[in-house]
């Protein structure tokens, strides 16, 4: 289990061993939440909603158009 302490400030520093574990740099970017219980959990935010350009493959047969999609038309 690692340690740290909040300064007068409200920083604290990562412990070298979760850094590691983590392979945090600098500019990692980290989640908080707070549960009900008082528990925090800290996670690393290692990915962009960019990162997952072009990740689905478009659907296979007829498109059809914006127009064409309402249902009132």
């Amino acid at each position: 289990m690692s340690e740290s302490t909040v300064t007068a400030k409200g920083q604290t520093t990562m412990p070298a061993e979760i850094r590691a574990l983590v392979d945090a740099k600098p500019g990692t970017r980290l989640v908080w939440s707070a549960m009900p219980d008082g528990t925090l959990i800290v996670r690393v935010k290692s990915k962009s909603i960019l990162d997952m350009a072009g990740m689905l493959k478009p659907p296979k047969g007829k498109r059809i158009g914006i127009d064409e999609m309402n249902p009132w038309r």
